[in-house]
């Protein structure tokens, strides 16, 4: 809608991704006060930041890549002194808002700690409920225990939470915006004339030392690029998965030790009454409030409307409204203490007063929905499948490092690791730098780094193995050329052909030009629309009808009297001038029914600026020491 927002916004959004990193992921999460070695590569306001955080920064920084763009990102996309710097100022800047969150005190409450796991992707079930299990097992698989992930989590939230403060502070003056709304909206009316190429063509009449010079001077547009038929071997976690032997208990006795993540957990529907505690409440405040939820309770015992007294007494504003229903939940959903207390009911029973971190609550169960388990002949195939993903996982990095020593020890064959691992050698013909149209982008052989090595000189003349590539994760891959066949320019007489027409495209190109320029200087002294196309109304938002580039010249061109008219080029579509005969800019209505959509866009583009500049500014007031040295050391070490 806004293309200049659409241009910033990215630019700023990448700015963010590279300052802070998101704090919704289970992989690689780290603390800020980092290791507090002598290898700091940088120091702010005293505080280090070690090679190790910078190591991880660069990890991390692929991981983003690969998250937005695929497994086939290049990790050479950060193998540059421009792009280890940047990683380091993320880190500076991370530094900077930890110091600056931990002087203003800025906490993150459970509640909030506890939203921000559940929105973390994979850890609801079917059925909308936390998979409590699940949320173990991927915490177990990076090593990590609840209480360090969930303290490493909240120093993310709270590391969040300024750069979120500054990006809400926005504003937009109304008639700013209703500019803005109306520079995007406006419409205008259009003619064009056209000078086609085809009409020029058959004025071009190339001689042949025009031919010889063009072929001579764009040799490369005539070459038959450099090829080769590759042999390749692929060591996956699915080929190391299917190798994977399973015991005969393996598999039941992973199912009782797991049922819990292989049935629908025990559900109940409650409705309640919150009193609200606010923290650090006073002896008398929290009297106060316990005094009023006994009052309730004691009006339900007595016959009282439970959604009555909800409407008119719960602090929870969310289920307030429909008389305090909270609908279905499992037991792990809630906190412990509401949990117990509404687990223990019977169906129609009040509870006691429950306390909890958000005050004092009296429940009422108003439903059970008994759990129900699948049974282990329906899910044996889901576990094996487990069983041997996990097995191979474990075993991959040990086969990983046996399988790079056996294809660069025994540089002149991939049979040796085919036949340690039981893989297929695979073949391609046809392999150029740039890959082959026939491959799929999924393929290990569209991967830049494993082209650049099968291609590289070494490889090319001794025809040996590559080395082991890493082209996705837990995916490895070695190739080598069995066929090469250099790059070679074609005849001239087997192009020459091609080499005329190209010729003559130039030539008419110009001339459509010359000539469309010529004719837009006569329009400019009298004005005339005689010869043009029917009227076309074009807008920046959508305008099929005529070119990108047409576009932006129709709607840069001033307007001060009408008809005004604008020359582009269209390169290999020829020349053509648009006549403007109308503008029509949105009326009232049509503004304030794109306002609410333009302001949403706007304030985040500001608000992402905030955000920003709150970050440049924090780095500008602290004493920032930089180690680009270590930097660069560290990289030419790997």
């Amino acid at each position: 809608m806004f293309d200049t927002i659409r241009k910033h916004q990215r630019i700023l959004q990448f700015l963010l991704l590279l300052l802070i990193f998101p704090a919704f992921v289970f992989f690689g999460v780290s603390g800020y006060q980092g290791m507090m070695g002598d290898d700091a590569v940088a120091t702010v306001n005293g505080a280090k930041i070690s090679r190790q955080e910078f190591d991880e920064g660069m990890r991390r920084q692929l991981e983003q890549l690969k998250r937005v763009l695929g497994d086939q990102v290049d990790a050479k996309l950060l193998d540059s002194p421009a792009a280890r710097a940047e990683v380091l100022e993320s880190l500076i800047a991370q530094r900077a808002l930890a110091l600056e969150a931990q002087a203003r005190h800025v906490s993150v409450t459970d509640e909030q700690l506890r939203n921000t796991i559940l929105q973390i992707p994979g850890l609801r079930r079917p059925d909308g409920s936390f998979d409590a299990e699940r949320y173990k097992a991927l915490l177990s698989a990076q090593a990590m225990s609840e209480p360090v992930f969930e303290g490493q989590l909240r120093r993310d939230l709270a590391l969040q939470a300024l750069p979120d403060a500054a990006a809400g502070s926005a504003l937009l003056p109304r008639a700013l915006l209703d500019r803005l709304i109306v520079t995007q909206e406006q419409v205008r009316d259009v003619r064009e004339l056209a000078f086609k190429l085809d009409a020029y063509r058959a004025k071009v009449v190339p001689t042949d030392a025009d031919l010889k010079k063009h072929y001579d001077e764009n040799g490369s547009a005539f070459e038959t690029p450099e090829s080769a038929k590759v042999e390749y071997l692929v060591l996956g976690a699915d080929a190391l998965a299917a190798q994977v032997v399973l015991g005969a208990d393996d598999v039941r006795s992973y199912y009782e030790q797991n049922k819990a993540r292989y049935g629908t957990p025990e559900q109940r529907k409650a409705s309640h009454i919150l009193v609200k505690l606010e923290p650090g409440a006073s002896d008398e405040q929290r009297k106060a409030a316990r005094a009023k939820a006994e009052d309730l309770l004691k009006q339900l015992k007595a016959g009282g409307d439970f959604a009555a007294l909800a409407k008119a007494n719960s602090a929870d504003t969310g289920s307030a409204a429909a008389g305090g229903d909270l609908g279905a939940f499992t037991r792990d959903t809630m906190v412990k203490p509401f949990a117990d207390a509404a687990f223990a009911l019977k169906e129609g029973e009040l509870s006691d007063i429950v306390e909890t971190e958000f005050g004092f609550h009296v429940i009422r169960l108003t439903g059970i929905t008994p759990g129900a388990m699948r049974p282990f002949e329906q899910v044996r195939a889901e576990i094996e499948a487990e069983l041997r993903a996990q097995q191979a996982a474990r075993k991959f990095a040990e086969a990983a490092e046996t399988f790079s020593n056996l294809v660069y020890e025994q540089s002149d064959t991939l049979k040796p690791a085919a036949e340690k691992f039981g893989l297929s050698i695979q073949t391609f013909d046809g392999l150029t730098r740039a890959g082959a149209e026939a491959l799929s982008p999924k393929s290990p052989l569209a991967s830049r780094k494993l082209l650049d090595a099968v291609f590289s000189p070494d490889s090319v003349k001794t025809k040996r193995n590559t080395e082991a590539v890493e082209v996705g994760g837990n995916t490895l891959v070695s190739a080598r050329i069995v066929e090469y066949r250099p790059a070679q320019r074609k005849p001239f007489e087997a192009v020459a052909a091609q080499v005329r027409e190209r010729v003559i495209d130039a030539g008419a190109r110009k001339l459509a030009a010359e000539a469309g320029q010529a004719r837009l200087k006569e329009l400019e002294a009298a004005p005339s629309v005689q010869g043009f196309g029917a009227v076309k109304k074009i807008a920046r938002a959508a305008a099929p009808q005529i070119p990108p580039s047409a576009v932006d010249a129709v709607f840069r061109k001033q307007v001060e009297k009408l008809p005004a008219f604008v020359g582009v080029d269209l390169g290999a579509e020829g020349y053509a001038i648009y006549a403007i005969e109308r503008v029509t800019d949105p009326g009232p209505e049509q503004i304030a029914a794109r306002r609410a959509q333009y302001q949403q866009q706007i304030l985040q583009l500001y608000g992402q600026q905030d955000s920003a500049d709150l970050i440049e500014a924090l780095k500008a007031r602290s004493k920032v020491v930089r180690h680009a040295d270590r930097i660069a050391a560290q990289a030419e070490s790997r």
